[in-house]
Formats: C-alpha cells, structure tokens, sequence
C-alpha cells in the first residue's frame, strides 16, 4: 500500500454568510478517481452546516423575521412603565430587493401586413420599442396604485413630501402614464444590438448633458437555441391544462384584426359591415367551451384594459358601458321601513328620530358605498358627516371632513371634538394631526394629495361639505382636482344644498371614480318658509310653501300707489317710502357710486328700481333719521309678532355698520341676558392683552352685544366674530345685521331672515340676486324644533320690486352646479412631476368635459360605421383619374379669387366701371359654374344689392310667369317701391334705347327666370363680391322695359346682345385686368391675383378640363372628401386635442419651458419644484422673485412687509408710504410681474399684463405689514389704512403660511441665508391679537 501524501486534494469552497458577507469555508464531496486510494484525502472535515430542506428554510426565516423576541434586559418587570421611541424601519435588518425600475422599453408586437414599412432589407422583421411602466405589469397594480411603495419620513405622514409620489387616482384604469421621448437607439432597439455586438455604449441618459467615458464594450458570446422540427405528441395533464387556458395569438391580438377587417374586407373579398364581422366573430366564439371562453374573455379584458362587451348581439358594442348608470336615485321606501333590520349594529345612536334621507343614506354608507346627499338649510345633513366619523373610527381608518371655509372647519372641530377623536388641520392650526377624525380645508386635502402623504392611505372616508361651492369661480377648482385625484379605496360623501342637477353631478363623480354614487335628499324643507315685503310698517306676504301668491304683491303695489297719490309735490321726498322718478333714481345712484370708490369699506349697494330701495346710503333720498326709524319699525313689528331673532342681510361690510350705527337707541336684551353677554365677553378678550382688549372694535362691539345686536362681517378682527357667533347661537343676540358669508359659513338659524335689498355688487357689476343665492341665505329662516314656520321680509323703500323679478328670485330654480375648473401653473407642474396622472386626463375628467367625454363611446360606434362605408370610386376615361388635383386647383383658385375680388369690387375704381350695362361674370349660386351676365341697375337707398341678367342653362321653370301677366297681377308683397325722397338720380335710370326716364320701381319678383332666344335666363340681387369679373364690354339695355315695366321683347334683345359679346370660341368676353384697368396695387393681392391666373392656366391644361363626365366626377370627388372630413372631425373629436383648455395647456407648457421650470423633455427642474411649494400666492411670480434674490438685500422685515403683497386680497385702498428701499423693491417686483404676463400674452396665454400684475400684486398693506413686524402696536397699525382690522389680520395670518412656502422653497433652492430670513419674518408678525387662538379651537 503506497503512502498517502497528507493533505492531498482536501475540497471545499469558499462562500458567503447571510447579508453582511463573512467568509465560510464550506467542504464539497470527494471526487472519485481511477486511483481510489490516493484520491482519499488524508482527513474529512465534518459537515459544517447541515443539509438545507424547505422545511428547514422556512423554520429559519419566521425564526429571524416573523417572530421578533424582546429583550429580556430592557423589557423586564423592573423596567415597566417606560416608553421607547422605536424606528422598525431603521431597526430591522431586513435586506430589501432592488426596487422595480419605473419603467421598461418593450418591443411593440405589429400584425403582420402592417410591418412592411418596418421591415430590414434582408426581409427580417425589426420591430420598434416604446416605454412602458412597471406598475401596469405588476399583478394587482391597478388596484393597489402605489400602496407597495415604502413610508415616507414621520414627519412628513400627515402634510406629504415634495419628494413623495401622490397615489394612483381611482378611475384610471384606461389611462396611461404620461409618453416620454424614447432615445431613437432604445426605441428601434440599436442599444440593444450594441450590448450584444460590443462597441461604444450610449453613456449620456436623457436629459443629461454629459455622460461617463465606460471604454469599449466586449461582444457578449451568444448562441441560439433551436427547437426540433417534430413536437412530442405526449403531454402531461399539467401542460394540457395550461394550454389549455394560455392565451393564443389569435384571441390576443383579436381586437387588433377587428380594427383592419374593413381594410382586408375591401382588398380581400365582398364588403362585411361591422355588425356582420361581430356577429361572425361571436358564432365562432360560442363554438368553444364555456369555461375556455371565460377564462379567455377575463385575461383579454384584463390585458386589453376594455369592458366587457356582448359579443352575441350584433348591435351591442360598449352596450353595457353605455347602459352602466353610476348615480343612482335615492328614494327607497323599503330601507327607511326596514332600517333597524338592514342596520342591526349601528355605529353611532342618535338621540331622535332620522329622517328618511338620513336612514338612507346611513344604510348606503354601511354597505361601504359613496353618497351624495343633496338636502335643504337645516335639515340635518351633518347627521351623515357624523356616522362616516363613527364608521370610521368603528373600522380602525380614518375619516376626513373638507370645508370651503375655515370658520365651518374650526365650528365643525368644537362640535365634533366631544364624540370623536378629532384632529384640525388649517393653513395656520394644525391639531391632533393623528386623530382618526380630521377637518380641513379643501386645500390642505389637495396638496396632500398632489405630496402623497403616507395618511392617505387610511382614509376611508372623504366628507365634502357645501359641495355647492364648487360654483366658486376662484376656489371651484379645488373640489375637481381632489375629486380626481382622491385614490380607489377612498369613499366619498357628499353634502350639498339643493342644486337642480344632482344627478348629473353624481354622474360624473361616478364615472370619474368608476364606482357607483347614491343620490339622495329632501323634496320640501323640514320648517316651510313664508316671503314678505316689508313695505310703509306692515307686512305682505307675497309667497307660502313655494307658491307665489300675486294677492300679497297687488296689496302691496296699491299701497305704495296710495302713499304715492297723497303726496305733494315737493314734499313727497320726505317720507320713508317717497318714490323717486326712475331716471333720477338712477342718476343719483351712478353719481354715489362714483363718489363711493375711494371709501374705506366696499362701497354700499344701490338697488336700483328693482329691489324698490333705489340706492342704500342714507346720504342718498332717505335721511340717516329716516333709516334709523324705518329700522325701528320692522323690529318693533317682528318684536310684537314674536319674529326674533332675526338675520339682516346687507351686502356690503359699510352698509353693516351703518345700519347697526342707526340703531343706537335700540336695547332688546334683559337684565339677565345682559349679564351673560359680559361674562362671556369678558372670558373671550380677557386673552388679549390690555391694549388690544380696548381696540374701538372690540369696544363698539362689546357695547352693541349689551343691547342685543350685533353684526358679522370680513372686516372684523376673527374673535370679535367667534364672539358674535356663539352669542347668536345662544340666542342673546336678537338682531344680526351680516353679510352674505354669514349664510355660507355659520351654521347659526334664526327666526326670521330679512333681505335689506335684493341687488349685490359680485366684483363686476351691480346685479339682482340669484336664486340659488337667496335660498342659500332665506334657509337660515326657521328653526328646527322651535319654529313652525320660518319668515323672509325683503325690504321695500321707494317702490315695489316688479312681480315677474319676485318670481324668479323666490320660486326660480336654484343655481345648477357647473364646473369653473382651469389650468393651474400649479397644477401642471405637480402633474408633469408625478407622470401617474397626465395633464390630459385630469382635463378629460373635470366636469366640463364630462358630456363630452360620456357622449365618446357613441362617437366610437359612428366613426367604426363611418370606416365601414365605402364610397364609389372614379373611373376615368382619359386614364388615371386627376380630378383629385383639379379639384384641388379649383379650390385655391376660388380662395385667390376672393381675397382678391372682396377688396376689387368694394374699390372706387370698380365702382366706375359697374354701371347699368356693364357685362360682367358672376359666380353661380350653386358654384358649379360661372355665367355671363349684364348689370341692370346698381344698388340704391332701398335696395342694396346690384341687380343682374345672367344667361343659364337651367330648365326653364314651368310655374314661371311672363314680365307682363306678373305686372298685371300685382303682387305688391314682391315690389321694392322707392320713396320719392330716396330715388336716384335721372342719370342712373337713363338708358340710350328709351328716352322714358325710370321711377326706380322694381316690378319683377327676384329672382325672376325666363327664357328667349334659344337660352335661359335669370334676374338676380348680388352683393359687389358675387362678382368674377368685369368685361371690357357695354351694351345698350332699357332699364323701364326691364324692370318698371317688363317687357318679353326687351328681354329677348337684352339677351341677344349678351350672346353676341362672346368672342369666337370663348365662353365670355375678354375682362378688364385688375392691376391695369382696376388698378390694383397692394403688393399681396396682386401676387394672389397672378397666382389665381396661373392656376387658372393649370386648370385649362389638366385632362379633366372640359371632360363630359366633370361634373359628376367632382360631385364623387366631394363625396369622398366629405366622407374624409366626417371621419378626421370624429377622430379629432375623440383625441386630447379636442379638449377645451388643450390651447390653454399648450401656452402654459411653453411658458413654463420659457422660465426653465421644465425642460424640453418636460422634465420638472428645481424651479418647478419651486414653483410647486407656492400655493398662497401666484406661483410664477413668486418663484420668480426668489430666483431673480430680489428678497436678498431686505431685512426680514422689509421682506414680510413686500411678501404681503402676495396675499392681500382688498382692491381700492389708501397709498401706503414706503422707504426708498421697499419702494425699490415694490417697482422691482411689479416689473418682473409685467414681463411675466407679457411673456404669457406671447405665447398665447389669455392674460392682459396690466391686469396680471394689478390682480396679483396689492400693496395696500405693505407699509401696515412692515410696522407690525417691527413691533408696532395693533392699534397705531390700524390708523396707516382704511382697510378693516379683520381684513389686516387675515392677511398676516395667510402671509405666516407664506414665510412657511417660502422658507421650504429656500431649502429646495439650497438657501440657507434666505432660509433663516423667512424662519426670522415667520417669528416677527406671530404676536399678539393676530394670532390669537380660536374660541371654538380652545373654548372659553
């Protein structure tokens, strides 16, 4: 036995362990030789690991992953109670796969007869490549959108992140993300070939200007698989049964050869129309086995993205799409009798009894659907808000309630925070941002939704409260952009007043979600409404339970008209109700508005003669003592008839006080009321500090309290109005004089609501009420469980509103909601960032593009008919058919010739030369032809038109009648008589055949027909650009015999004279030239003028001219032109570019690209992404200033005080005084907003500059905003302006928000310095009254 050498060939391998990648030496089995004893190595490791199994695999994993220990020393008993802050995430060592890229490049599959022109010239078919994203092929992504994504950052769950993608929209499944421009190498697939062949690579990726020199690439050795000539014929059961349900070539490109059957049917064999090729197609479909067929239908769906579709009748394409209802109608008596039945576990018990609507919509909401519940003021739709709350909560998700206004959000936080865990989310409060239960602005929920804050994804439920307001021409937008981009696991619940198309609306929710909407609400109101007119002490009830009653209006039209006979003269403008002559009203009231422009407030309304009050200012015909009793008088009216408390109605914040000022003798309040009012007061200001607690508002308010009024408008200081408004609420204020906001944002009914006029000025102009506008403000009238009836009393001065404008504003139809959507530059951007939504589908799904967008499958059934058509083809007897460029030539000619003749024929030289007599040509009324003719008379006073003989070939007409038998009849209805004092002159009726002078006396009927000497004829009126040309000829004709007094004979000769004027073989007389003898001189026209001759050249050589059968060639030449037109229009019709904002979209886009906030590709840069930070003012001029460091040499304080420009809102106000500096700084910024707006009037955006930069920029209060940051008091601010406190603190709260826009877009920007001013500005105006915490946030 030989001696074994020690350590010979001793195997292993060298591997890796777990994640972190520590060497281990693992040993390998002996390889067997021939030599069996010296290939014995001289020791045998034993086996490091034991063999690996499923089971042991899977025991490792839950061991590691799933079944985390705690540890025993920092969760033992002696350290309980301790909290720890613990970061899973970063804790856990869980080794993550490389994330999807977002998006591939595929190659396209072709059919084959469409790759001919794709084709290599070695035959080898090359097919092209396009883009495609990774989430449309990953299974379930349709349904999940961005679920799988990974959590954003704690801080940023609940606001979201720049740097976060929003959720997939709901209702997008046939949408695709946004196209890129393919690279042209990884489109045709040359990259491709160079990774295989080796070479230079593509280094530089799109978008990027430089790339990395990576050398040569090597050849990668490749070799190609070929399959055996013969298949087994053996299979196993699996194979037969994935074969089985695989999806085939044929049954996945089937729609693709649906779309060419028209093409095959035309070349191939007999024409099949659609319905014929469907129906064939579904008589082989039910050859195949029912299973097979589902199973295929379900994957081509899914793949193909289409609905389902009825292949088994012929006229049922998209049948079931278009029979598919999403808002259904409530009204389900069933439910309501059977509710406790349907909802045996409620989530949350009412105290009383609900109502039908409400049972309703409960039950809807439990069955996980969306609602809309579209009921009157103060029937109770916040019941259905509070069981979403309570559905919520019940579930473990979250519920969201979105208000227009923030006063609604912050009234909804103090109502809701007793039953729910409520969180407050506002530009500037944020509360408890980790309630399950959260309120909102509209806003906020918006840039959530374009951030993707990772709270989305537990929201169950989104509230949208006074949906109407999606009527808002400035904030109407926000409710379509979050509607559309709300995610598909998201309810929606829906409360608005009663609008006329619910259904409609509804409809288009469903549609855009793709889910079913159930409408629901009340027909009547819960407390009926009684309308009156206050007018001269008493009360006229002129509407009950909407139905106008014209008895209460004549009462009181016959008293104003029994006041009105009393008076005297003079006197009669001294009474309350004096009437005022119409012309003067309106005289007095334009010289009071031009005088109002300056004041402070907005300027008070005039009424006008429609609301009877003529104009509203006390200084007007009705004395401030006058007012002041007429005032006393209602109230003292409603007080004997028990009618408060009562809402007054003004429409101005000057016309408030004004009236509460007149009221100061006036004291409703008891003793005991009294005392609460100034306990209460007294708990509410005591927050402030001492000089702001005695501000003259604060003061005059707290006095006006004491006795019982009060008054609620945008100009005073916000807790002076949450003062105001709690009090109401408890009903120690009896008389509220408010303006419209009042309606809109507080949920506080009174007893009688009383209309001061029923005119508004809306920002534009002075304008009556509109329906739903007075609903929206009378439904305060009425109290539920209090009241039996709610009153309305419109007020009545000088006269009586017509009865007709009563009507309409009482009893007319309520405002249908209509979208107000627009491009935003905001907007855009977020859209170009994400690339899940394009901007083309948000258009497609706003609500005025809804009719046309459902009306789509209709147009897809037409323009399939449409292709199926054929049309008959032309068949030439010269050869190959060239009527096609004839038809062509005679196009552009007909073009020249009217630029060109339009201006000839008006010219003076003309005019010359169209005189009776003159032969001229003129075009055919059927434009097949053109016709000789001669000018009978030129147009005068009466008659307007020339009047013309032209020599036809028409039949002659067998109803038509003789010059002379038509003169005898006289039929005056067809005769143009001349005035004697609008007659021409002698010449133009003379004529060389007759000496006879005419009258001007037209007695044929026109056109009149007619024949003589072998030809027919015609008389017809034309306008100077019928005519073709003017002749270089006259002949003599007889105006009398003609037209006075027609004569057969006199037109025979007028004819024969016409005939003779032909030159030999031509069809008309040689015409005067236009440049020559019309002396045509602009150089445009008279290069259209030679062009025109020269086609007509053209046209007299091409073989058609002059061919038999031209006419009717040129008739199937239309045809199908026609037919080509129809079927272009519909696909037009059915593109994005047909969409009414595309030409809107299309300026902003070059904008945006011409300020660098994207780039060619549309590719958001760093100034997009600033420009998305800026939602508080407008984004382009803001994004601008930072970028232009126009902030840069301001102290913080300059800089928040130019800032505010950005925010205040008030149009009219006094001239601030600035600093040389901030002036400098205002004149800067005001140009960069001029240059912006030009730039945008350029590239055809519809924006006046002027208008731009004064609707975007107001520097009322830049002088007030500077003095506040530098420390000044509230009260010395406030004497620098004559804008109202509440409208000073509005603006400074707004301009905290935008430090905070700005100070993100610093940090974007990577500005550290401005950083830190805008962190210092924030910090300067947070003090004092402006900031002062909510009454219904904190309590009192």
């Amino acid at each position: 036995m030989d001696r074994i050498t020690a350590a010979n060939e001793v195997a292993f391998k060298i591997g890796f362990s777990g994640h972190s990648g520590h060497l281990r030496l693992e040993p390998l089995p002996p390889v067997e030789r021939s030599n069996s004893l010296k290939s014995l190595p001289d020791f045998i490791l034993p086996p490091a690991f034991p063999p690996e199994t499923p089971e042991s695999v899977k025991k490792y994993l839950e061991e590691r992953y799933l079944l985390p220990e705690l540890d025993q020393d920092e969760f033992s008993a002696e350290k309980s109670g301790r909290l720890w802050d613990f970061d899973w995430f970063d804790k856990a060592m869980v080794h993550l796969e490389p994330s999807v890229p977002r998006y591939i490049v595929a190659p396209v599959w072709e059919l084959p007869f469409r790759r001919s022109k794709n084709t290599a010239p070695a035959g080898i078919w090359n097919p092209t490549s396009m883009e495609v994203a990774s989430v449309e092929l990953l299974e379930g992504a349709q349904d999940s959108g961005t679920l799988p994504r990974m959590p954003g950052p704690a801080k940023d769950f609940v606001r979201g992140s720049m740097n976060s993608r929003p959720f997939r929209p709901g209702g997008l499944d046939g949408s695709q993300p946004v196209e890129r421009n393919v690279p042209e190498g990884a489109r045709t697939g040359d990259w491709v070939h160079e990774i295989i062949n080796g070479g230079v690579p593509q280094s530089v990726p799109p978008s990027f200007k430089k790339g990395l020199d990576l050398g040569y690439l090597k050849e990668y050795p490749k070799y190609w698989k070929c399959a055996s000539g013969e298949a087994s014929t053996v299979q196993s059961t699996a194979e037969q049964k994935l074969d089985r349900f695989s999806v085939q070539f044929d049954d996945l490109f089937k729609k693709a050869w649906e779309e060419d059957v028209t093409e095959e049917s035309e070349t191939n064999g007999p024409e099949l129309s659609v319905p014929e090729v469907l129906q064939e197609e579904s008589d082989d479909n039910r050859a195949t086995s029912d299973v097979e067929s589902l199973a295929l239908d379900e994957i081509l769906l899914t793949e193909l993205g289409m609905e389902k579709k009825d292949q088994s009748e012929p006229s049922g394409i998209n049948k079931q799409q278009d029979a598919e209802v999403w808002a259904v109608a409530g009204g389900n008596e069933e439910i309501a009798r059977r509710f406790h039945e349907l909802v045996p576990e409620m989530a949350l018990e009412f105290p009383f009894e609900l109502d039908k609507f409400q049972k309703e919509a409960i039950y809807y909401l439990e069955q996980g659907e969306s609602v809309f519940v579209a009921a009157h003021t103060s029937a109770g739709k916040t019941v259905v808000a509070e069981y979403a709350f309570a559905l919520a909560s019940k579930h473990c998700t979250r519920a969201v309630y979105t208000a227009p206004i923030k006063t609604i959000s912050n009234q909804k936080y103090r109502d809701f925070c007793g039953k729910f865990d409520v969180g407050l989310l506002t530009g500037d409060v944020s509360l408890k941002p980790e309630a399950s239960c959260l309120i909102m602005t509209t806003e906020i929920l918006r840039s959530m939704l374009y951030r993707g804050a990772d709270i989305i994804r537990d929201i169950e439920w989104v509230i949208f409260d006074e949906v109407h307001y999606v009527n808002d021409v400035e904030r109407g937008v926000v409710w379509e952009e979050v509607i559309i981009m709300l995610p598909r696991h998201v309810n929606v619940v829906l409360l608005s007043a009663t609008v006329p198309n619910t259904i409609e609306f509804a409809d288009w929710i469903g549609r855009t979600k793709q889910k079913k909407i159930r409408v629901t609400g009340t027909s009547k109101r819960p407390v009926p409404l009684e309308h009156c007119l206050f007018y001269s002490g008493e009360l006229y009830k002129v509407c009950e339970h909407d139905a106008f009653k014209p008895q209460g209006w004549r009462g009181a039209k016959d008293a104003y008209k029994r006041k009105n006979a009393s008076k005297v003269g003079g006197t009669s403008g001294a009474n309350v109700g004096a009437a005022v002559p119409h012309g003067a009203a309106q005289n007095r009231q334009r010289e009071f508005l031009n005088k109002g422009k300056g004041h402070k407030h907005s300027g008070p309304q005039a009424a006008g003669s429609y609301t009877g009050t003529g104009g509203t200012h006390q200084n007007s015909w009705v004395s401030r003592r006058q007012e002041s009793s007429l005032w006393l008088l209602l109230i003292n009216n409603l007080q004997k008839k028990s009618l408060l408390p009562v809402v007054i109605f003004c429409f101005s914040k000057n016309r408030c006080d004004k009236s509460v000022d007149n009221m100061s003798g006036t004291d409703l309040t008891t003793n005991s009321e009294k005392s609460e009012i100034r306990v209460f007061c007294d708990k509410a200001f005591s927050r402030l500090k001492g000089s702001d607690r005695d501000l003259p508002q604060v003061v005059r308010v707290q006095n006006l309290l004491r006795r019982g009024i009060g008054v609620h408008h945008a100009g005073l200081l916000p807790i002076v109005k949450e003062v105001v408004e709690m009090l109401f609420c408890r009903g120690v204020i009896k008389v509220l004089f408010s303006t419209e906001t009042f309606a809109m944002g507080v949920n506080a009914p009174a007893r009688t609501v009383v209309f001061d006029t029923l005119r508004k000025f809306d920002g534009k102009e002075f304008r009556r009420l509109l329906p739903g506008e007075y609903i929206q403000m009378a439904g305060r009238a009425g109290r539920r469980g209090l009241d039996n009836i709610g009153t309305v009393i419109v007020m009545c001065r000088d006269e009586i509103p017509d009865e007709s404008d009563l009507k309409q504003v009482m009893v007319g139809k309520p405002t249908r909601l209509e979208s107000q959507f627009r491009l935003t530059y905001t907007m855009i951007l977020h859209l170009l960032r994400v690339e899940e939504l394009k901007v083309e589908d948000m258009l497609k799904r706003s609500f005025a593009e809804f009719h046309a967008q459902k009306n789509l499958p209709e147009k897809e059934k037409l323009l399939m008919l449409k292709l199926a058509q054929t049309t008959k083809s032309i068949e030439c007897i010269k050869g190959e058919p060239a009527i096609e460029e004839y038809l062509d030539m005679a196009i552009e000619a007909e073009a020249h010739r009217q630029d060109v003749s339009e201006v000839v024929m008006q010219s003076h030289t003309a005019q010359q030369f169209l005189l009776p007599g003159r032969v001229v040509v003129v075009r055919s009324p059927s434009a097949d032809d053109h016709l000789l003719g001669v000018v009978l008379k030129t147009p005068s006073a009466t008659l307007k038109q020339y009047i013309v003989l032209v020599v036809t070939t028409d039949a002659v007409s067998s109803m038509q009648t003789s010059p002379a038998s038509l003169n005898k009849q006289g039929n005056e209805e067809f005769y143009l008589l001349v005035p004697k004092g609008k007659r021409g002159t002698d010449e133009e009726y003379y004529t060389a055949v007759n000496s006879r002078k005419g009258t001007g006396i037209v007695n044929i009927k026109l056109p009149y027909h007619g024949s003589a000497s072998g030809v027919n004829y015609k008389v017809i009126g034309i306008e100077a650009k019928d005519f073709l040309s003017i002749c270089n000829c006259k002949i003599k004709i007889d105006q009398v015999r003609l037209l006075e007094d027609p004569s057969d004979m006199t037109y025979s000769k007028t004819v024969q004279q016409l005939l003779k004027q032909k030159a030999e073989g031509n069809k008309f007389p040689p015409v005067l030239d236009a440049v020559k003898d019309l002396k045509l001189k602009e150089l445009v026209l008279v290069e259209k003028y030679h062009k025109y001759n020269g086609i007509l050249q053209k046209m007299s050589e091409n073989k058609c001219h002059g061919c038999m059968r031209l006419e009717e060639h040129i008739t199937l030449q239309m045809e199908r032109r026609r037919h080509k037109e129809e079927v272009n229009a519909l696909k037009f019709q059915m593109s994005d570019e047909a969409l009414k904002q595309m030409p809107d979209f299309q300026g902003r886009i070059d904008v945006l690209k011409e300020i660098h906030c994207i780039d060619s590709d549309l590719v958001v840069q760093i100034k997009g992404r600033v420009a998305c930070e800026m939602n508080s003012g407008e984004e382009l001029i803001c994004t601008e200033c930072l970028f232009d460091n126009q902030l840069d040499d301001l102290e913080p304080e300059e800089a928040v005080a130019l800032m505010s420009a950005f925010v205040f809102q008030q149009k009219n106000t006094s001239e601030p005084s600035l600093t040389p500096k901030l002036a400098h700084a205002k004149k800067r910024l005001y140009e960069t907003a001029i240059r912006l707006g030009e730039l945008q009037a350029q590239l055809k955006v519809a924006v006046d500059p002027e208008e731009y930069a004064k609707e975007n920029l107001k520097f009322g209060l830049v002088e007030v905003v500077y003095e506040w940051a530098k420390g000044t008091p509230f009260a010395d601010i406030c004497e620098l302006t004559d804008v109202p406190e509440g409208m000073i603190v509005r603006t400074i709260v707004r301009l905290d928000e935008t430090s905070r826009e700005f100070k993100n877009a610093a940090s974007i920007m990577g500005n550290s310095a401005l950083y830190r001013k805008m962190e210092a500005a924030s910090n300067a105006i947070k003090r004092d009254i402006v900031f002062a915490a909510s009454l219904y946030v904190t309590g009192i």
